[in-house]
């Protein structure tokens, strides 16, 4: 027997809780690291990690609510089961759109990322968008079907289609953008002749958080295809993963590649050798530790 909705939902809680303290805990370590920096380092990478700290936050007050809901203050007049089948309540809608949110303005830095390394390309840029637009559309789109939903109805009959398109177009703009990034490390990194390994810590981290990212999606994809109810708890843990994947990105860069004592020149002209490339939330860190040693001037 599958799990039932009142058990996922609890399960999604637990688990919920779980990954928001690490994504609380790493916020604040990024927090310290980002308050020694200047520029755009803090002007862009500190109201990003706050918004979607605050998102988490929200999210996880509204799984609270609805569990108290559910079980505590409804229990004697609708029951735990179909409290959480109205689709169409505000809390549910307001926890989707939440939901859509935090992965929408993860994927915003992560297109620019890639769009910056790779040279300001077009061809990079302008499908990027038009796939984040798309993908952010029909996630709105969702919860506009949601709202509109009536009794008895399910996810499964409430625009299938787009649901499921949304979560392949969010895993195909993270693998995408992962493979890019990856690739223009990698291709940087077979250039440089002086010491080329200062990229291997870059292009590890950015493999693993990609992956990690998303598998998370991937699981959620597959459990809304298997009809489990597992796919509530695969959700639920999605807006603290983003969190946690953005902070672990700076922490690791930072730790592995911001602390080198005498970073190569190449690798600093690669990623510095214009301002705005700062832009770039995992390299931001490499860039600032080199314009302290004065290899290069922005």
């Amino acid at each position: 027997m599958g799990i039932t909705l009142p058990e996922a939902s609890l399960v999604a809680l637990f688990l919920e809780t779980l990954f928001y303290g690490v994504f609380f805990t790493l916020y604040w370590l990024t927090l310290v690291i980002l308050l020694k920096k200047c520029g755009i380092q803090r002007d862009l990478l500190i109201p990003v990690a706050t918004l979607l700290l605050c998102i988490a936050t929200a999210h996880l007050i509204i799984d609270l609510i609805r569990a108290l809901e559910a079980f505590v203050f409804s229990a004697r007049t609708i029951g735990a089961d179909a409290y959480y089948s109205n689709l169409a309540s505000p809390l549910e809608l307001a926890k989707t759109a939440l939901y859509i949110t935090q992965p929408t303005v993860a994927d915003t830095v992560l297109v620019w990322r890639c769009y910056v390394l790779n040279n300001r390309s077009l061809l990079v840029g302008i499908p990027g968008c038009i796939v984040l637009l798309t993908n952010g559309a029909i996630g709105y789109y969702i919860v506009w079907c949601l709202s509109r939903a009536g009794v008895g109805s399910t996810v499964y009959t409430i625009a299938p289609s787009f649901i499921t398109t949304f979560y392949a177009l969010t895993m195909l703009i993270s693998v995408i953008c992962t493979t890019l990034i990856s690739w223009r490390i990698y291709h940087s990194r077979r250039c440089m002749s002086d010491n080329p390994t200062h990229l291997l810590p870059v292009l590890i981290v950015v493999i693993e958080s990609g992956a990690l990212y998303a598998t998370s999606v991937l699981a959620l994809l597959l459990a809304f295809l298997t009809g489990s109810n597992g796919q509530y708890p695969a959700m639920d843990i999605g807006p603290p993963i983003v969190g946690i994947v953005f902070c672990l990105i700076i922490l690791q860069v930072h730790f592995h590649v911001g602390n080198n004592p005498r970073p190569s020149k190449s690798f600093t002209n690669f990623f510095g050798e214009r301002g705005e490339q700062n832009v770039d939330h995992s390299m931001k860190l490499v860039i600032a530790h080199h314009q302290g040693d004065g290899d290069h001037s922005v």
